[in-house]
């Protein structure tokens, strides 16, 4: 726009000079001694213009000339960042195809090249993050060591890296380091939204759910969060804080819930339980009903059916209108039962749980049938459904159908003989003629008498008869069938050869 603006200036004062000449025609008279020089005005004027785009011309080509080497180290740096952000696009490219072997190689020669601030801190944060993947924990360390360097006189920088070193210390369970980083960052501006929801992590796996009930209520004022996402975060936080305050804390607590929020089941159980240990069993049955008209939780039937026997009239009427609407609810039913018992009333109790039973078959029926029967004196009907309910909740899972062990590991048992690697043994030739096997029980009766005998020497244990050794080790009686005197070496008569 500025370049046509001169255009249009240049022109009208082209056609003002033109109309000017043309009105005023002169001789131009230049003195210039021994030179006399008249030249027309129209002359004159047109090289004045003249002279004067040549001197430009000439200024502006010395001024390229003397910039050469200023504008050669500016095209050298343009070349290099283009050449760092193809290759840290092909980085980020290649961490987010999860393709973090490349994509580590890549990012360690960016930044062992790069001398770009922005540069080395994106590609330290994207080599952190591939490292994280890999589970190379020291070396994500150190390239977060190296992005924090780089990024220490930039704030925007600094929070950039904080942010990311945050949500991997999360994935770490690293929630007290991560802490440290995000609240700095929620304390100075509550436009980040991105680690307020980091924050509300780390609380949440450091168990602070006074932080993480107010975190969520912020991310749902400025709609970050859905609300599928939220219900089950203020469930949980406020259920622990219920239960965190006790009788005495109560009220605070439950003054700052939503009417919608305290008809959620677990808040709803926590604050019957916190209400039945202050003796308040009447308004704990009436936080359990109004948790029950929007939704008929198990949970919450099973905690309404435990109450003293003054409230169980007011509770059976209450849950008779809901079985109108629902009549196959088993959970109901079952309620239903466990009511009656508690009121004795013995006739309706096993009717409800009779037809709960034909819906599901559970431990807690079955446990509670026998109860009554056992009650009634029907034993034998108590102890088919005491056997039913072991059945249902202590079911054995399937066994393997082979019942052979693995053989035993023996190859560091130090008493194990290699005999594989034992060295050979060399036995001394003797001129003794060796014992035949057949004549190892052989006895020379006159050999042992001619044995002189020694007197006074102590008797010793290995002091046996060869019959009576043979006798302590070998069964002597004959075996069925086979004739003895047919395999002995021994002549018959008991002579020896």
């Amino acid at each position: 726009m500025r370049t046509w603006f001169w255009t249009l200036i240049v022109l009208a004062l082209a056609v003002a000079l033109g109309v000017v000449l043309k009105e005023h025609s002169g001789n131009v008279l230049i003195v210039a001694q021994p030179w006399r020089i008249e030249l027309s005005l129209t002359l004159a004027v047109l090289l004045l213009v003249a002279a004067f785009v040549v001197l430009y011309v000439v200024l502006r080509v010395l001024a390229w000339f003397s910039s050469g080497p200023e504008r050669f180290r500016s095209w050298r740096g343009l070349r290099a960042r283009k050449r760092d952000h193809e290759q840290l696009e092909k980085g980020w490219l290649l961490v987010l195809e999860g393709r973090y072997t490349q994509a580590e190689q890549e990012l360690s020669r960016l930044l062992a090249r790069t001398r770009s601030v922005n540069t080395r801190v994106l590609a330290g944060l994207a080599l952190a993050r591939a490292c994280h993947h890999e589970g190379e924990m020291a070396r994500r360390d150190e390239a977060l060591g190296l992005a924090q360097t780089a990024a220490a006189k930039d704030t925007r920088l600094k929070e950039v890296w904080a942010t990311a070193a945050a949500e991997m210390y999360l994935d770490q369970h690293r929630a007290q380091e991560a802490l440290g980083l995000l609240q700095p960052l929620h304390d100075g501006s509550a436009k980040h939204v991105n680690a307020t929801r980091l924050l509300l992590k780390a609380h949440q796996q450091l168990g602070n759910f006074d932080q993480v009930f107010e975190l969520t209520r912020q991310l749902m004022r400025r709609g970050a969060i859905d609300r599928a996402q939220a219900m089950p975060l203020i469930a949980l936080s406020a259920s622990e804080r219920l239960r965190a305050a006790g009788p005495d804390g109560f009220r605070t607590i439950w003054g700052e819930l939503k009417g919608d929020e305290k008809t959620l089941p677990d808040i709803a159980l926590a604050a019957a339980h916190v209400r039945q240990l202050g003796g308040h069993d009447e308004e704990a049955g009436k936080i359990l009903e109004a948790a029950l008209s929007v939704q008929l939780d198990a949970r919450l039937l099973a905690a309404y059916a435990q109450c003293p026997p003054g409230l169980v009239s007011r509770r059976i009427n209450k849950a008779e209108v809901w079985l109108k609407a629902n009549p196959d609810d088993a959970a109901l039913l079952t309620a239903l039962g466990q009511l009656c018992l508690t009121g004795q009333l013995w006739g309706p109790g096993e009717r409800y749980l009779q037809r709960s039973m034909s819906i599901r078959s559970d431990a807690r029926i079955h446990a509670l049938l026998g109860s009554l029967y056992d009650r009634l004196g029907r034993t034998n009907d108590a102890m088919t459904h005491w056997r039913l309910a072991s059945g249902v909740a202590g079911a054995l899972p399937p066994l393997q159908a082979s019942t052979v062990l693995p053989p035993a590991d023996t190859r560091s048992d130090p008493s194990l003989v290699d005999v594989d690697n034992l060295e050979p043994i060399e036995t001394p030739a003797s001129d003794t003629p060796p014992v035949a096997a057949s004549a190892a029980d052989y006895f020379d009766e006159t050999a042992s008498a001619a044995t002189p005998s020694v007197e006074g020497r102590t008797p010793s244990r290995y002091d046996q008869t060869p019959a009576g050794d043979f006798d302590e080790y070998f069964d002597s009686a004959p075996i069925p069938g086979v004739d003895v005197s047919q395999t002995s070496d021994r002549p018959k008569g008991g002579e020896h050869r």
